[in-house]
């Protein structure tokens, strides 16, 4: 599947230090150690809607990652989906009277504005479900054939049961797990599983609803493996990170995860990087509740992609956090004291200021202190302080390379 174009990376002095992440599986700060070439798949959209500001959150998280990583001097391999197949595209498709492939291919192509727009570095591999239909029945197959699925009607089901470590990512119990479960797509209820946290691989195919040829019969997949199948197709087992946001932690990532160990033995990623909820009126942002704000609305009401950008920077991504009238004149202000000072013929020595980003960048993306960083440095350079002729390019080139603003 084509990705989108890519902002250009600009070059820094030196480089930055090693990324640490709050890793979700142990609950610590940890250092990731990717080799020469860093490993990361994020879990991408259903595409049957615009990209709200919860997807464009995540997906700035990730960006910075992967900036960090860069300017470390790693190469990296970044893996995305797209669910273009799945129970809400086919239901919202129905809604309206539109072909759900059509559908899918329209937010799709709103999704990469957007993300070109935010110059959010484009995925190595972008790949759709549709496209990956044979590689993820097989992975399914493959499951079935170790004894840890079984068939019901048809369909195929992961055995919880025969999930070793099931639970090491979330640290849910039992409750917990059942009652996410209904809520997040699950089946808890179905009568003939084996356990109620059973999961579907493989959804035998139903009248009207489309279907695929595979080992498994005429289907179409569930949705965890989707991803466990085209991450270890793309990255391998034992990639550096995988996320999305916090959301997908139950059942998404803790079922995927044990997907992948009941045919690799080991786990799919060595790190787990969830992102928080961004709210607007007292819930969180989502497309069942219909709170939505969209990154395509914003634009083109003219705000700049550039201010939308600088407004969720001013928010350390595991936080949650609740959208308000303040975020763009807030982050419009911020725009345009750093670009005036950038353009600027000298200013304060912008040497500690790269310093301050890179080290909050690499301390679990701390943006929030990254910014205050810039704020110091554009205050100075405002005020008249210092004659330094290249300071202004090596600010912007800063900004730019790590923040992904350009000035």
């Amino acid at each position: 599947m084509r990705s989108w174009s890519a902002p250009d990376i600009v070059s820094l002095p030196g480089t930055g230090g090693p990324l640490r992440i709050h890793d979700t599986a142990t609950g610590r700060i940890r250092a990731t150690d990717p080799g020469p070439r860093a490993g990361m798949y994020a879990c991408g959209i259903t595409p049957y809607d615009a990209a709200h500001l919860g997807h464009a959150f995540t997906y700035l998280t990730f960006d910075l990652v992967n900036r960090v990583w860069r300017d470390a001097g790693h190469e990296v391999n970044y893996v995305q989906n797209t669910t273009d197949i799945d129970d809400p595209l086919l239901e919202r498709a129905e809604a309206i009277g539109v072909d759900w492939r059509d559908l899918a291919h329209r937010e799709i192509d709103v999704f990469r504005d957007d993300m070109a727009a935010l110059r959010i570095i484009p995925p190595t591999s972008y790949v759709g479900v549709v496209e990956s239909v044979d590689l993820i029945s097989d992975l399914a197959a493959r499951i079935r054939d170790t004894g840890a699925a079984y068939e019901l009607d048809g369909d195929v089901y992961f055995s919880v049961v025969e999930a070793s470590g099931f639970g090491g990512i979330s640290g849910m119990d039992r409750a917990e797990m059942l009652e996410l479960f209904g809520e997040r797509g699950g089946d808890p209820d179905r009568t003939g599983k084996k356990d109620p946290l059973d999961w579907l691989l493989w959804r035998a195919e139903r009248p009207g609803e489309p279907a695929w040829e595979s080992p498994l019969g005429r289907g179409r997949p569930g949705w965890h493996i989707e991803c466990s199948a085209i991450a270890l197709d793309r990255l391998g087992p034992n990639f550096d990170l995988n996320g999305g946001g916090s959301d997908l932690i139950f059942p998404h990532h803790e079922m995927g995860a044990a997907e992948t160990r009941s045919t690799t033995g080991g786990p799919n990623a060595h790190n787990h990087l969830h992102v928080g909820m961004v709210g607007l009126n007292g819930e969180k942002m989502s497309k069942s509740l219909g709170n939505l704000v969209f990154v395509s609305k914003l634009r083109e009401q003219g705000v700049e992609p550039a201010v939308i950008r600088l407004a969720m920077l001013a928010h350390h991504y595991r936080a949650p956090w609740e959208w308000t009238d303040a975020e763009l004149p807030v982050a419009c202000d911020r725009f345009k004291r750093w670009r005036s000072a950038v353009a600027l013929g000298s200013g304060p020595d912008a040497a500690p200021m790269l310093a301050a980003v890179r080290a909050a960048l690499a301390e679990d993306l701390d943006s929030p202190t990254a910014l205050a960083a810039v704020d110091t440095w554009v205050a100075g350079a405002l005020a008249g302080d210092g004659t330094d002729t290249g300071a202004p390019a090596l600010a912007r080139a800063t900004i730019d390379a790590l923040l992904g603003v350009e000035l």
